[in-house]
């Protein structure tokens, strides 16, 4: 059968950085890898990264987001039915950050994905400096992934002091009671690494790390749940013009509450060159990539669009979508 193994997390925990390195290691072990890419919304930002990256290592699929969860479950379930007669070693599923993880152990169990899959290894990375100032139904996220997690990956730790590692596992647990899950999370169960940098023990490890079933109490994440998303499509934006939109959206509190920005900017002052962006409220990474498509997501719980879009410049609007 098809190993499968989800990579899941919070919004901008790395998770992409992650399936990169992962992607190469399994490669390199002779290993023919499918992936599946679903981004909160219809852009798929994370997928094109991907595929610039691994290049011909691994087929990059996409699920496409911005529709509903039985929606969302069909497009995921025929995916997974398409790759499994391709005869792939291994598949790898990198949902949005904005997923219950309940939805992957529902639909391998269900025929006749359970023909083709079992499950390998769910791996959960969440950022060593985790905000404790969560919703409602980030913190039941926070939960549902953590709770199945075979192990969980402290991301960013280069940057975190040993306070940050234990404030943070402390969070985890707080979010697990709060929905009366089995699981206590400690030190034994995380492992904290700066993902460029992870080594080929830790990845052994990563790769045999399996999965877990703690219960915890069911939350219905619907449209309610105010996770929403603005585009900023064909903007031109320049590099010191994303920077400073990065900063206000994450300063100003008008904008709503950002979780994560990221997408690609075309700057003409730089004869043209394509930058992949990836922000969340602690870091900012700004690199060159081969291609990409004039767009910027800015993701988060109650945004204000039309306040975003007048951060602009008047001659950068963009197109509304």
């Amino acid at each position: 059968m098809i190993k499968v193994d989800l990579i899941t997390g919070f919004l901008g925990s790395g998770k992409t950085s992650f399936i990169k390195k992962y992607v190469e290691f399994l490669t390199a072990k002779g290993l023919n890898i499918g992936i599946i890419e679903n981004d909160f919304g219809a852009v798929n930002v994370d997928m094109l990264i991907l595929e610039d990256s691994i290049g011909e290592d691994a087929d990059v699929e996409m699920v496409a987001g911005g529709c509903d969860y039985d929606c969302h479950r069909r497009r995921l379930k025929t995916k997974l039915i398409a790759l499994g007669m391709l005869g792939y070693d291994r598949v790898i599923i990198e949902p949005s950050g904005i997923f219950d993880v309940d939805e992957f152990f529902d639909i391998i169990n269900e025929d006749p994905i359970n023909r083709w899959y079992s499950i390998g290894n769910v791996i959960t990375v969440i950022d060593s400096k985790l905000e404790s100032n969560l919703s409602n139904s980030s913190k039941y996220l926070v939960c549902s992934q953590v709770s199945r997690a075979g192990k969980i990956l402290l991301s960013h730790a280069d940057l975190a002091k040993p306070q940050d590692i234990d404030n943070t596992i402390s969070i985890l647990n707080d979010c697990i009671k709060k929905f009366k899950g089995d699981r206590q999370i400690t030190e034994s169960d995380c492992i904290k690494a700066t993902i460029p940098d992870l080594d080929i023990d830790t990845l052994e490890s990563l790769l045999i790390s399996g999965y877990n079933t703690f219960d915890h109490e069911k939350l219905i994440l619907d449209d309610s749940n105010d996770y929403n998303s603005v585009y900023l499509l064909a903007c031109g934006l320049t590099l010191d013009e994303m920077k400073a939109l990065i900063t206000r959206c994450y300063e100003d509190t008008r904008c709503g509450k950002v979780f994560r920005i990221k997408g690609f900017i075309n700057d003409t002052t730089t004869d043209s060159k394509w930058y992949q962006v990836n922000a969340t409220k602690t870091a900012l990474s700004i690199d060159e990539i081969n291609l990409g498509q004039d767009v910027v997501i800015i993701i988060g719980e109650d945004l204000n669009e039309e306040y975003i879009r007048s951060l602009l410049p008047e001659s950068k609007q963009g197109i509304f979508s």
